[in-house]
């Protein structure tokens, strides 16, 4: 009866967590569909009840009614969230790829997801019949191959000969040791992460960056396809040797022979490629069995002895410790007119080694790069340098330096070693074929150097356009990306293929490759060095994704195994290393110049962060200084697209001197996406303007809390603003209360937080939004549903959720349209947010700035607290992804009206002011009172612009007494001396207290007019009291006579610079100090009133 009623227990409690689900509306962890916020209860129910997954899924009648198995198997149908699995972490183009919920999904209970398995629209059989090669098949073999070369048959004994077996080992040893510090150098990369097509190319790309892996991967295809055309001839050489044994030729049994066997061969191996890799792989296999019956071919006849006195009269003597002994030490010499050492002697043998990225070229055809390459690589290496260390020894103890090759003589006894004085041709000195004549079958050695230099070949055939086309599907360089297309099921690069024999085929008719083999061996060494350059690098920046799974690497070892290949580079020829040097910098500099929009994680990415935090934290050790002080500016902006002037005059003053951060105040709260994507918008903005600033945004803030959060917050250890830059309030007449007084008490906190505080005024205002918007429509928040653009594959709504951050930066800002989104003024929960229909470079200045209700043209205003729509019930469309990059210079050009049309040429001048060329006239410094400097310093500084350097500074100033004005003019010339300030007038102003005109009077007094009446009947509640009027009596006139002052001399200038009044707390009002600031600034030039911090920013101490 216990067991029952526990039993009925169980199955209640599944049906009350059932009830809950179905009161869940049974929605799935990724169900998708927009609530309608006008009928929520009903459309909501109905849409969120469609389940893709229903047919796996009980009636609503079965799941009251008991537990239901079949259901509550899959755990993911109780939970929105998802489980750690693998294909969460896919890229976002894998067909495997999963979707996780995003914060938003499951943090708002009002925000729905995506199907659970959103499928690509790919071929099911996408992966049926692509050959993948295995760790021997693709990359050991390959590698055998490649290192085996005619270096092995034609050279090995002529290096033995100069060097000697000791210094011969040791020239091997060498050798190995760069080849092996370069395969745990790529086994560290090739283990941290996956790998894809495209080798080399494709590891330096990723963990150097573009720049590098560019510019490496370009040469390193040229590299193949030349190296392929050397291998051919290598090929050709041999077999009309063989052939001139015979007495058979073609025509000339020379350069003609090689130009026809030549063009033949590579038509045969180019045909074996395009037909695919199996056939490649088939070919190598074959190769790779003569090459070892040939090494075994010698081996036999080492051991066996010579067969006759031909061979011993040829210096073949059999092994013998004699010998080995004689032969063991250098005997450098010179021959052809060149004298040996050991470096030239390791320069010529070192090309033997570069066949150790011939698996890795391939990674695309790899079934497992990641294991497959550091084992298949270093067992080659192990093999190869253990054959060549013993066939070394086997050489230099079996055969003389020197011999005469006389069997008459031999046979009489004269020793063969006795040359005469032309010289003997015979010995490891003399002869090429010395593996042939030691050899049991010297037909074998033909063959076995046949198949190295064909299987040399073919490798370099496959690696270049494998290579070459992994650089063009990353669009790196201009005008090769058609060479990016594959065909069939492995994507073959079939337009690599036929390039790659047409750069063959050229060299091949050249047919003299000795000058060019240097500069191949060279490009190779590049490409070793920065491998290992990669491998130390990413250690030394230490990013968090660096993980590899193979541990037995250094980075210090790394570095010297760069250093080492750039050694090797110089010491193989000192001109072609140079020559490879600067093409690598010229091909970087063109991939630096096009700026691709690539973004892959490099190490470079994490050094650039390492070295920004480690500055910061320097920084934040070293004293304050008035001769190292810098104006860091906080600008209130808004968008900066929104108040290009204001932005500009920033810029103006920090331009490569120091800090500027735009900050954008939203009174509304902000969804994720949208908040990103005005992030991304803002930043694209100022690059694509060339200004190096910040953007920064408080949400759901008024202005005068948001300005708070934003002085107090902005800028990391000294990197902190001391400026703040507003604009001026030219609607402080219209506005409310309120917004008045925000404005006012903003510069009180900015002056309480000791920052300096400027205000800039032009006429025409500095917010633009209104004239640059696409529609009225647009900025009211009221869009035609019709006009909208229908979602599409790349929308907003498509995007995956599980990718990593630096994806997300990327591919969010691209389907949002950066540059183009809009945030409607207005707040409204049915408000879509919506980007223009056709987003160009033209309009990316114009958005994301609405025009306040209460007409405010520039910023600083509280209405610059923009209020944003909430996400709930509002579509989030996007225009098509950019695919070029606009690069139109023309600041023109970059301003533009509704749908493109053309602004008057006023506004233009008017956006412009800041940025065009000023013509001959001056900047009128209005130093007023001692505020540390600073309103003398931002004129300077902006006198020594370029644009700006035809103005000429005048400096007004105050004098103490009317009769001391020649002592006045004198300090204040001295002072302006001691400070280097370079100024064309000096003006002292004597009667600032002379009573102003009543014409000047009867202006200020319609400003305030609205502010001394009494509100609503009630006495003394007028803003500006009577009181205040008469205290501030002496202040204000001060302020009229300096607005007679300023018409008199300032009316023409091209900027005024005036110190600001001192906005005193609980002493002035609001409206009173606005009309202070209006009469001095109406009908003016550009006009920017500064207060300094009063602590000193110019000093005349060296």
């Amino acid at each position: 009866m216990t067991d029952r009623n526990s039993a009925d227990g169980r199955r209640n409690s599944w049906e009350l967590e059932l009830d809950k689900l179905d009161n869940m509306d049974r929605r799935t962890r990724f169900q998708v569909n927009r609530v309608d916020t006008t009928n929520a209860d009903e459309d909501e129910m109905q849409k969120l009840t469609s389940n893709p997954d229903q047919d796996d899924q009980p009636d609503a009648a079965d799941m009251s009614t008991g537990y239901d198995t079949k259901y509550a198997k899959s755990f993911r149908h109780f939970t929105r969230e998802a489980l750690p699995r693998l294909d969460n972490y896919r890229n976002i183009m894998s067909i495997q790829a999963a979707y996780r919920p995003t914060l938003d999904e499951l943090h708002n209970a009002t925000v729905h997801g995506k199907p659970a398995h959103t499928q690509l629209n790919m071929p099911q059989n996408e992966g049926e019949g692509v050959i993948k090669f295995g760790w021997i098949q693709g990359v050991l073999v390959r590698c055998l191959l490649n290192i085996w070369g005619v270096m092995l048959f034609l050279r090995l004994s002529w290096v033995v000969g100069q060097a000697g077996i000791g210094e011969a080992m040791l020239l091997i040893m060498a050798t190995t040791l760069v080849t092996t510090i370069t395969a745990i150098s790529m086994a560290a990369i090739s283990t941290n992460g996956e790998i894809k097509g495209g080798g080399t190319y494709y590891m330096i790309s990723r963990s150097l960056g573009p720049e590098f892996g560019g510019s490496i991967g370009l040469i390193f295809s040229l590299a193949n396809a030349v190296a392929c055309s050397m291998y051919v001839v290598g090929f050709c050489e041999s077999l009309t040797d063989l052939l001139r044994s015979y007495d058979l030729s073609i025509f000339d049994g020379g350069i003609q022979d090689v130009r026809i066997i030549g063009s033949i061969t590579i038509v045969i191996l180019t045909v074996i490629v395009v037909v695919g890799m199996e056939w490649e792989a088939k070919a190598q296999n074959v190769l790779l069995v003569i090459l070892l019956i040939a090494m075994l071919d010698f081996l036999f006849g080492c051991f066996y002895g010579p067969l006759d006195d031909e061979e011993r009269a040829k210096g073949f003597v059999g092994l013998s410790f004699e010998t080995l002994s004689k032969n063991f030490f250098s005997a450098y010499r010179e021959q052809d007119g060149e004298s040996h050492s050991f470096f030239s002697v390791f320069s010529i043998f070192f090309p033997a080694a570069t066949g150790i990225l011939a698996g890795a070229n391939i990674s695309g055809d790899l079934a497992d790069p990641q294991t497959a390459i550091p084992k298949g690589t270093l067992i080659a290496i192990l093999i190869t340098s253990a054959s060549y260390l013993g066939f070394a020894a086997l050489a230099g103890g079996s055969v003389e330096r020197d011999a005469m090759g006389n069997v008459t003589a031999y046979e009489m006894g004269v020793n063969i070693t006795d040359c005469p004085e032309t010289g003997c041709e015979w010995g490891l000195m003399n002869n090429k074929q010395v593996m042939e004549l030691v050899s049991l079958f010297g037909p074998l050695i033909y063959a076995g150097c046949f198949a190295a230099t064909l299987s040399s070949a073919l490798a370099s055939l496959v690696s270049a356009p494998k290579v070459f086309q992994a650089l063009c599907k990353d669009n790196l360089y201009p005008y090769i990306s058609g060479f990016a297309k594959g065909y069939g099921k492995n994507n073959e690069p079939v337009r690599g293929y036929v390039l790659t024999f047409v750069i063959a085929v050229v060299f091949i008719l050249i047919g003299e490759l000795n000058t060019i083999a240097p500069l191949i061996s060279n490009f190779f060494l590049a490409a070793y060095a920065l491998i290992n350059f990669s491998t130390f690098h990413a250690s030394l920046a230490k990013p968090v994704g660096w993980r590899p799974t193979f541990r037995f690497y250094n980075m210090w070892l790394s570095l010297i195994g760069s250093v080492l290949c750039v050694s090797v580079m110089f010491l193989i020829s000192w001109a072609t290393a140079l020559l490879t040097l600067l093409c690598v910098l010229a091909l970087y500099l063109i991939v630096t110049y096009r700026k691709p929009d690539v973004n892959w994680g490099s190490t470079t990415q994490a050094q650039t962060y390492n070295n920004a935090l480690m500055s910061v934290q320097q920084l934040s050790n070293v004293e304050d200084h008035v001769k190292n002080y810098r104006p860091q500016i906080l600008v209130l902006s808004g968008m900066p697209s929104s108040r290009p002037p204001l932005v500009d005059f920033a810029w103006l003053i920090s331009k490569n001197l120091s800090l500027m951060i735009c900050g954008h105040i939203l009174k509304g709260p902000v969804p994720q996406r949208a908040r990103h994507a005005l992030g991304s918008n803002a930043q694209d903005w100022l690059r694509k303007h060339h200004i190096k600033g910040f953007y920064s945004m408080i949400e759901d803030s008024s202005f005068e809390n948001g300005a708070k959060s934003l002085m107090q917050a902005s800028g990391v250890g000294k990197l902190k603003p001391n400026i703040l830059l507003m604009g001026y309030q030219t609607n402080w007449l219209k506005c409310t209360p309120d917004e008045l007084n925000m404005y006012f008490d903003t510069m009180h906190k900015a002056l309480d937080m000791h920052l300096a505080v400027a205000l800039l005024r032009v006429q025409g205002g500095l917010d633009y939004s209104a004239l640059l918007s696409p529609s009225e429509e647009m900025r009211n928040g009221k869009v035609d549903k019709a006009a909208q653009p229908v979602p599409h594959s790349n929308s907003a709504d498509s995007l995956t959720r599980n990718q990593s951050f630096s994806q997300m930066s990327q591919e969010l800002a691209k389907y949002l349209g950066v540059g183009f989104l809009q945030i409607p003024r207005a707040a409204s929960t049915t408000s879509d947010i919506t980007p223009p229909r056709s987003p160009n470079t033209s309009q990316s200045r114009n958005s994301n700035s609405p025009v306040g209700p209460s007409g405010d043209v520039e910023n600083g205003t509280p209405n610059a607290a923009e209020e944003v729509p909430e996400e709930k019930g509002g579509a989030l469309t996007v225009p098509q992804e950019k695919t070029d990059k606009e690069k139109d210079s023309s600041r023109v050009n970059l301003y533009k009206g509704a749908d493109g049309i053309e602004l008057p040429k006023e506004h233009i001048n008017n956006l412009t002011q800041f940025t065009r060329k000023q013509k001959k006239g001056t900047i009128d410094v209005w130093w007023l009172y001692d505020d540390g400097g600073l309103t003398l310093l931002l004129p300077y500084i902006i006198s020594t612009r370029r644009n700006w350097s035809a103005c000429k500074l005048r400096v007004f100033a105050l004098a103490n007494k009317k009769d001391e004005l020649d002592t006045e003019q004198r300090s204040m010339a001295s002072l302006l001396s001691k400070f280097r300030i370079d100024y064309s007038d000096l003006k002292i102003i004597p009667n600032i207290t002379k009573k102003p005109q009543e014409s000047t009077k009867k202006l200020f007094d319609e400003f305030i007019k609205d502010f001394t009446k009494d509100k609503d009947g009630v006495e003394d509640s007028a803003p500006i009291s009577e009181s205040e009027l008469l205290a501030m009596k002496d202040k204000t006139n001060r302020h009229l006579r300096l607005r007679e002052l300023l018409l008199e001399n300032s009316n023409e200038a091209n900027l005024v610079v005036m110190t600001l009044p001192m906005p005193r707390k609980g002493v002035v009002s609001a409206p009173l100090y606005m009309a202070w600031l209006e009469t001095l600034t109406r009908d003016m030039p550009p006009f920017l009133l500064v207060r300094g911090n009063q602590t000193s920013v110019l000093t005349f101490y060296s």
